[in-house]
């Protein structure tokens, strides 16, 4: 397959587009708890553990600005902020359910004494 580019930046394949949208330590995590229901800015702080606010912030932006998320203000004080998923945003759950099974398969693989 040709190289091809999107948003200025050159893909060499379809998957590598994919990794750099939905890849890193907090894009899948956001994601999946979005899945389900809309979520405010403090409860995925607080149920994503030690991630920072600006990593937060940046990983919501990008969502957002790859069409994977949805963010509503509400003109409130003090503001209110709430995520849910799009449609698009949809299309990536099974992409991630079929990582979660292969990295439970591979920890169990691991995991495995040798004989």
């Amino acid at each position: 397959m040709p190289s091809f580019t999107i948003k200025e930046k050159v893909y060499n394949n379809p998957a590598e587009l994919a990794l750099d949208i939905i890849g890193g330590k907090y894009k899948m995590p956001i994601l999946w708890r979005l899945k389900n229901r809309t979520w405010r800015y403090g409860e995925l702080k607080k149920d994503l553990g030690k991630i920072t606010h600006k990593m937060l912030t940046e990983q919501l932006r990008s969502l957002e600005a790859d069409g994977l998320i949805n963010r509503k203000v509400y003109p409130e004080i003090p503001p209110k902020v709430e995520y849910s998923i799009t449609e698009m945003g949809m299309e990536t759950i099974p992409v991630i359910e079929a990582l979660r099974q292969f990295g439970s398969y591979y920890k169990a693989v691991i995991e495995q004494p040798k004989t």
